[in-house]
């Protein structure tokens, strides 16, 4: 399996919820915080248009949980894994 890479924050909600999905399908990913890693950030706005956490790359693919909704996410998460 290629690597998930999951940009986000410590402060934001959505990101938590984030990683507790993947954290719960045990489903490995990197986790790159972009307060502490800035270099991420023009990654993210190149994808995505905006800075939004959390935001989620696979295989060049990437996914945002702006406006967080678990079950969008995890069924864009099953249709990005499945790629």
């Amino acid at each position: 399996m290629s690597e998930i890479k999951l940009y986000s924050t410590t402060w934001c909600p959505d990101c938590h919820a984030a990683k507790r999905v993947l954290d719960e399908k045990k489903i490995p990913y990197k986790l790159i915080d972009i307060d502490e890693n800035q270099d991420a950030i023009p990654i993210i706005v190149a994808a995505r248009g905006k800075k939004v956490v959390p935001t989620l790359e696979y295989k060049g693919a990437f996914m945002d949980g702006n406006h967080f909704d678990l079950a969008r996410f995890e069924a864009e998460l099953k249709e990005l894994l499945n790629r």
